[in-house]
């Protein structure tokens, strides 16, 4: 069971971000409504009851999305430099091919193609969206050992890593662990060129990074980030700029709500279906929310 439903990112331009991804990465839009109170006070953003909202579905169809929420930019995010979600990974049929088309679209490449040392499996590229959130575009190759990694069914599919920074990986692991049952997956120390430029470092600079699994779904990453990173700045009552939720619908649903001691509310909207959801914030600030199944 794939565990990732949807990731949520702020937009100060829904009908310009609408706009690039529908042109550029083939998304379709499938829904436009506005938030609503409950969802407000599951996210505890009550600043944002009545904005509009939009949802997007990659071109094969898969029930993966990408949910945009209206909300004026903050003027102290700088991407790749605070803690929380920092990229969304979406896979990709031929990433040589998808570099071509970024050529020509509005996005910033960030990074262009690249093979990771030890990761023969995947074949990314980087680049940045109009309200300077960071989308991996990756081709993957094969499987590894641990865990299954999905095949684009079109040129451009869905998410399938949602990748997080953290001031302490360990801690963010052991909590993913213990209060939502997710199990830590390979570990590894690589020159990560992307937080490198963020923060001024020499390239060639290593950094760590873990993925996070169910059974053999690898679905997060999170990075230690270095000295100088901060905590992501955010107005009260909003969410954070940038990448700000991460949607996860999981098997043991009552467990965790039970471990955790959230509260449920029953959603509606695409992403839901009308199944209940509760909202998490990790000891990072970083927020996940689950969804039944």
């Amino acid at each position: 069971m794939h565990l990732i439903r949807a990731a949520t990112l702020t937009s100060s331009d829904l009908d310009r971000s609408i706009d690039w991804y529908r042109t550029w990465l083939d998304y379709e839009l499938v829904e436009d409504d506005v938030l609503d109170a409950d969802h407000a006070e599951s996210w505890h953003v009550a600043k944002l009851v009545g904005r509009r909202q939009v949802t997007l579905r990659p071109a094969s169809g898969r029930p993966v999305y990408l949910r945009f929420v209206a909300q004026s930019a903050h003027p102290d995010y700088e991407p790749l430099k605070s803690y929380g979600w920092n990229a969304v990974e979406i896979c990709t049929q031929d990433t040589d091919a998808v570099n071509a088309r970024m050529i020509d679209s509005p996005f910033t490449i960030i990074g262009p193609p690249k093979k990771i040392a030890g990761l023969d499996s995947i074949y990314p590229m980087q680049v940045m969206g109009p309200d300077r959130e960071v989308v991996y575009l990756t081709q993957i190759n094969g499987d590894l050992p641990e865990y299954d990694l999905p095949r684009a069914q079109s040129l451009i599919d869905s998410l399938f890593i949602l990748v997080t920074g953290s001031n302490d990986m360990q801690r963010e692991l052991d909590w993913l662990r213990d209060s939502v049952g997710l199990s830590p997956g390979r570990s590894m120390a690589i020159n990560y060129t992307m937080i490198n430029k963020a923060h001024g470092l020499p390239d060639g600079t290593q950094h760590e990074l873990a993925t996070v699994k169910h059974e053999r779904d690898c679905f997060l990453e999170v990075d230690q980030y270095p000295d100088g990173a901060t905590d992501r700045p955010r107005r009260d009552g909003e969410l954070y700029p940038g990448i700000a939720l991460a949607t996860l619908q999981h098997p043991d649903f009552d467990a965790v709500l039970n471990r955790t001691g959230a509260v449920a509310y029953t959603l509606s909207g695409i992403v839901y279906a009308g199944k209940r959801a509760f909202t998490l914030t990790s000891p990072n600030g970083t927020l996940y929310e689950i969804v039944e199944p």
